[in-house]
Formats: C-alpha cells, structure tokens, sequence
C-alpha cells in the first residue's frame, strides 16, 4: 500500500458536485493498493497514519499524533499512486489492486481507522468514482510512504 499523508487545516471530496466528505484538522490521505497487498499491510500503515506525530505540540514542534489532537481523516482511494512510468510518457497501473482486490481492503483500513480514531472522525471518498478532493495543506506538510518499503 502507498499513502500520501497531508497535514490540512481542512479538506473535501465531492462526486457529482455534491459533498460527500469534508474534514477540518487532520489528514487527507490518498491511499493506493497494489495487487499484492494484504492484511498485513493494511494494519502497519493504519497504525502508522493514526499514530504519525506531525502536529505541533507547546513548543511549536512536530510531537502529536491525530490521536493527541482528536484530528480527523479524509481517506480517498487512489490507484493513480501505483503508475509505473518507466517507459514512455503513458503510465501504466499494472501493479494497482483491481477492485475485487482493492475495495475490501479499503474497506478494511477505512474500518481500522475507525477503530481507533472513533467513527465520526474517518470521512471517505467513493471508490473508483470521479471525485473533486479541495485541501489546504498545513505548513504545508506532505509524506509518502509505502508498506513494502518500511523506511
């Protein structure tokens, strides 16, 4: 799994010009699932969104967690994350999960996000759908990271 995190001071999706999503303090989360991916994975970057300490603490550093601050999240499905550019000038998305694959375990982060965060905190976009995603990046503060690459 891939995610780009970003730290917003707020963020919305809407499909079909109507707001399906919408956060204040939090993430925006752009979460890209391989073909490969599992459980496992699912779990380690979950854990590592809720608990990544990117908010200011007293002394104006990065010390607090969306757990420390009850933030909220905006997870937006995005196989786009997944492109392969190596030949050409036309990526290829060979290694993004189908949707046979991809929306269960979507559906499971979506759900262990919940988890721990409490219900009301976790907004989503529609997977596979053509969405609109407005954010205000926070600092701006902006991380990638991926599952199968556990820096």
């Amino acid at each position: 799994m891939r995610v780009v995190i970003q730290r917003v001071s707020e963020a919305s999706v809407k499909v079909d010009g109507a707001t399906i999503g919408q956060i204040e303090t939090g993430f925006l989360v752009l979460l890209g699932i391989e073909s490969d991916d599992t459980e496992e994975d699912v779990e380690w970057i979950s854990n590592k969104i809720v608990q990544m300490r990117i908010f200011a603490d007293e002394e104006g550093k990065m010390n607090r967690s969306l757990l420390d601050i009850e933030g909220e999240v905006l997870l937006i499905s995005q196989f786009t994350l997944h492109a392969s550019t190596k030949k050409g000038n036309r990526p290829s998305f060979i290694k993004a999960a189908r949707p046979e694959t991809a929306i269960p375990l979507y559906e499971a982060t979506i759900q262990n996000m919940k988890n721990m965060l409490g219900e009301a905190k976790v907004k989503t976009g529609s997977f596979g759908a053509d969405m609109k995603v407005a954010l205000v990046n926070d600092g701006p503060v902006t991380i990638a990271m991926d599952s199968k690459n556990k820096e």
